[in-house]
């Protein structure tokens, strides 16, 4: 696959704050089996969008032997990648499938992300999303979280504890605010516009937090959800472009 670079040009937002290697390996790790059960088969055409300063499934996709690359701002500076925006990449033919992971609920406008990758699938392309519904991040799933950050443990969770604890704000008010001034998208909003491009295949609710969380497994974040004690804030999705009307 051949893929133009050109100059960066800031607009997505970080995904984490102070995420070290090791939580993020973990995640892609945990992550990596849902995406590869969704993928065509090698060798496709596969664009990550949002892969991140590690490069997310774009390696272990091209050891597969898909024609994978990686497009971030932030990405690692290596051949398979493009230092750009998803919404600025040249792309020289169509795709077999694109990879969002965590990222489109920070990309800055989410219509022309989506309206971005419809039209550069081809015409059975796939799309597969790994998502975040901060709207179900409510107080109770916020606390279980805090209670469960490792001693020492800087990540975007133990990042919003201190900073709760610190404001003297309930929750629902400092939770608004940090959405608002991140201008996060809601996962909601997410799935609706995929749904509202694609034939959707596979929509769920499940896990997503518990990377940040030390011991805390997948299987222990699913299992407090099952049980009603939190909400579940993960989002999967895989779906097909949708056949445009013959003129």
């Amino acid at each position: 696959m051949r893929v133009a670079r050109v100059t960066p040009r800031r607009t997505l937002r970080p995904a984490k704050v102070g995420a070290d290697t090791v939580t993020d390996e973990r995640w892609l790790s945990a992550t990596w089996p849902f995406v590869r059960a969704h993928l065509p088969v090698p060798p496709a055409r596969v664009v990550e969008l949002g892969c991140g300063p590690l490069g997310g499934f774009v390696l272990r996709m091209r050891l597969l032997g898909y024609d994978a690359v990686g497009v971030d701002p932030e990405a690692p500076d290596a051949a398979e990648y493009v230092r750009t925006e998803f919404e600025h990449v040249d792309l020289s033919e169509p795709l077999d499938a694109v990879v969002a992971c965590a990222s489109l609920h920070h990309v800055a406008d989410l219509d022309a992300v989506l309206d971005r990758i419809s039209s550069v699938l081809d015409p059975h392309g796939t799309v597969v999303v790994v998502e975040w519904a901060h709207e179900r991040f409510d107080e109770a799933t916020a606390r279980w979280c805090f209670d469960r950050i490792a001693a020492g443990e800087d990540s975007w969770l133990s990042h919003h504890r201190d900073r709760w604890r610190a404001s003297g704000l309930s929750w629902d008010p400092y939770f608004h605010g940090w959405v608002s001034d991140e201008r996060l998208h809601a996962g909601r909003d997410i799935v609706r516009g995929l749904q509202a491009r694609f034939d959707t295949k596979i929509v769920r609710e499940g896990s997503y937090l518990f990377a940040d969380l030390g011991d805390v497994s997948g299987d222990d974040e699913q299992a407090a959800i099952d049980a009603g004690v939190i909400q579940a804030t993960g989002i999967r999705y895989v779906g097909r472009r949708r056949a445009r009307p013959a003129r």
